[in-house]
């Protein structure tokens, strides 16, 4: 009976602990919230998509604005991709955990678009966001491959 125990404790626990490569919520399937990730860099602003212009990329539904920033990313889906799967940069960097973001909380370096969980916390990722980009660099391969 306790190996019974001891065993459904450690099967229970790796599924609790298993993260998506791609931050959708706990009730959702959509990418950053449904924000059209292309948008970022042609508009640099966050835009919401429209469901007209969809696409299933690493198992979660990307939205997009029209069928040109659709075409753009489907051409290049790492190019437009939030780092670290659109968790928190900041979580991944300080904290070397994972945690939801924000899509209103963004910035672009470098020609990669990262996401924070709220204005603070992203107040203190723009403190210094080359050091928390190579510790998140750092954190992240060992994080998603738990």
């Amino acid at each position: 009976m306790t190996r019974i125990f001891v065993f459904m404790t450690f099967f229970l626990s790796s599924i609790a602990y298993a993260q998506d490569a791609i931050y959708t919520g706990f009730f959702s399937s959509k990418a950053l919230n449904g924000y059209d990730t292309v948008a970022y860099f042609t508009d640099n602003h966050p835009v919401e998509g429209n469901a007209k212009f969809v696409t299933e990329y690493k198992n979660a539904d990307w939205y997009f604005v029209s069928q040109q920033h659709l075409d753009m990313f489907l051409t290049e889906p790492e190019k437009y991709a939030p780092q670290y799967g659109g968790y928190c940069a900041w979580a991944i960097s300080a904290q070397n955990d994972f945690a939801s973001s924000d899509p209103t909380q963004w910035a672009i370096v470098d020609g990669k678009l990262y996401l924070n969980y709220d204005r603070d916390v992203k107040e203190k990722w723009d403190r210094d966001p080359a050091l928390h980009i190579k510790q998140a660099d750092t954190n992240w391969p060992a994080l998603i491959n738990k």
